[in-house]
């Protein structure tokens, strides 16, 4: 077995960042919606690959010194192998490294192996958006602070992350 390696990628990749984003999420983002988004210099765009195959994708928008993980897959086959924390120590470097004093995020009440990834990497709940998504799931936001090392401590925890 190949190791794994995590890139980052630009537009030219949108094709294989939307087959994984296809098999993690329903609705998903098409390749257009993915290349609109990694034409602009805000957006950090990260391929993981096994040899030759993707199987995990992430997409970061960093401004000023906040940044914004808007989306992380691994497809099915890879998870519980800490591809998605692999994948996230590397955005969050990346944006570190880019003047970024903090990573948020969104993630569904229901995605208990995405609560389980964030909390594990130190992100702690700064609010909850009611009937965030299609499927009527609450969004936990989270918040992350980094350091230069893209190492950090979360910021005070306002509820805990509930199963």
């Amino acid at each position: 077995m190949s190791a794994l390696r995590i890139e980052r990628t630009g537009p030219d990749s949108a094709g294989r960042m939307s087959n994984v984003h296809a098999v993690c999420f329903q609705p998903f983002w098409s390749a257009g919606e993915i290349a609109a988004m990694m034409q602009m210099p805000t957006t950090l765009g990260l391929l993981a690959r096994e040899g030759d195959a993707v199987v995990g994708m992430a997409l970061c928008r960093i401004a000023a010194d906040e940044a914004e993980l808007l989306t992380i897959g691994v497809v099915p086959e890879q998870r519980g192998q800490g591809v998605g924390e692999k994948i996230l120590a590397r955005g969050e470097t990346e944006a570190a490294s880019r003047g970024a004093g903090r990573m948020f995020l969104e993630v569904s009440t229901l995605n208990a192996a995405g609560k389980s990834l964030y909390l594990k990497s130190g992100y702690t709940q700064i609010g909850c958006r009611r009937g965030y998504y299609g499927d009527g799931s609450d969004a936990l936001v989270l918040e992350k602070t980094l350091f230069g090392d893209g190492q950090g401590s979360g910021s005070k925890l306002i509820t805990p992350l509930s199963e």
